[in-house]
């Protein structure tokens, strides 16, 4: 997998994780300000440790079923 997959999944972690703590720091009763910043922060630090993991596992040949990153087994 070249660079443009993992920077495309990085975006999609990120955008992903962004709306989810946003919402949730939003319900607890924060400020939008507040709310979009934490995701924007988290999302971002989410979405590295993320990728950063999956190409770790990526090189060493690890499958994952759910992220669907590597090539399915021949079983």
């Amino acid at each position: 997998m070249g660079p443009v997959f993992w920077i495309k999944r990085f975006f999609l972690v990120m955008s992903g994780a962004f709306v989810v703590i946003s919402a949730a720091q939003w319900l607890k009763g924060h400020g939008l300000e507040y709310a979009l910043t934490q995701g924007a922060i988290w999302g971002a630090i989410s979405a590295s440790i993320f990728v950063s993991a999956r190409i770790y596992q990526s090189r060493r040949g690890v499958h994952c079923a759910i992220c669907k990153d590597t090539p399915e087994a021949d079983h």
